[in-house]
């Protein structure tokens, strides 16, 4: 069978899928989702997108990215014009999905009746699977890369990868930041007694 005759098989069986309420269409759709994935080339967490239900999707305990209200307004217009163009970022476990990046995009999704009520009370999720300390450093990367975080719960994070047995290299590295940036996150948190001896460099003066 070629390519042409596959698609025209599948074409054919989806048609069948119209005729299924809302609720069943996501999750026939979901599932067919993921019979694709297992043919798919790429093994990227956006190759397979999944709408979930946001009732199931919760918080984290450690994002130090905050959003002042003009740029929440911004987000929710984005969100209103464009739809969602990007994915909430989240890990599955005891059926729920626990956000690592797109708390945000994730409040815009329930918290405005329009958009809620468009997307089906559902939010589009794409899944990672580490260990916290590993969802941690994912989540402070994306937020580096946007530009936007928080320097106390920035530096709690630190804090816990330091006693998760994270060297000052693997945090710096991890997280993008230089070692001087560690050594004084540490201090915001107390931890910078160990290092009162050190020298930082003229950049944190």
């Amino acid at each position: 069978m070629n390519k042409k005759e596959i698609l025209e098989n599948i074409r054919k069986e989806l048609q069948k899928a119209s005729e299924l309420e809302v609720t069943e269409k996501i999750e026939f759709l979901n599932e067919v989702k993921q019979l694709l994935k297992t043919v798919s080339p790429f093994h990227d967490p956006v190759d397979i997108v999944q709408w979930i239900p946001s009732e199931l999707v919760i918080a984290n305990e450690y994002n130090p990215n905050r959003v002042a209200p003009p740029e929440m307004q911004l987000l929710k217009v984005s969100i209103e014009q464009d739809g969602y163009t990007q994915p909430i970022v989240a890990y599955k476990e005891d059926g729920h999905y626990t956000i690592v990046d797109g708390f945000h995009r994730n409040r815009v999704g329930k918290e405005y009746p329009e958009i809620t009520q468009r997307i089906h009370g559902h939010l589009p999720i794409v899944v990672i699977d580490k260990p916290l300390e590993d969802r941690m450093a994912s989540t402070i990367r994306h937020n580096r890369a946007r530009g936007t975080h928080a320097i106390a719960p920035m530096s709690k994070v630190v804090e816990e990868l330091y006693f998760l047995g994270w060297s000052d290299k693997r945090i710096a590295e991890q997280l993008g930041m230089e070692k001087d940036e560690v050594l004084r996150l540490k201090q915001f948190t107390g931890l910078g007694n160990l290092f009162k001896n050190r020298e930082f460099s003229k950049a944190w003066q």
